[in-house]
């Protein structure tokens, strides 16, 4: 089974979460997203399992540079995912996409459960 890990490599969070996976000698493909993007259809497959409100970092900085317009706009999901797409940095990070499922977000009992 390979996993794959959405991401960017400068993220601490990412960087523990990649580093749990070598440690567990667990196989992933790791997606730099914003490097690569990503896709309204991918935004699409990972909302059917996890809410918008967990995909979207609104504590970033990210989302402080947003004007309020687009800010309030974002409660709307078609929106949030335009707005994920010209700016993956307000994707929360990591995604990891293992066995179907969805998890984002590091957390080292939620990795194993699912790997």
């Amino acid at each position: 089974m390979t996993a794959v890990l959405y991401g960017i490599p400068n993220c601490d969070t990412v960087k523990k979460a990649r580093a749990w996976l070598d440690e567990h000698g667990v196989g992933y493909d790791f997606h730099d997203f914003k490097k690569a993007g990503v896709t309204d259809a991918l935004l699409g497959a990972w909302l059917v399992q996890v809410p918008l409100s967990t995909l979207l970092n609104r504590k970033g900085t990210t989302w402080r540079k947003l004007t309020p317009e687009q800010q309030t706009a974002a409660a709307a999901e078609s929106a949030a995912r335009a707005l994920m797409i010209a700016q993956p940095s307000l994707i929360k990070r990591p995604v990891l996409v293992a066995q179907g499922r969805v998890t984002v977000g590091f957390a080292p009992d939620t990795y194993a459960s699912l790997l």
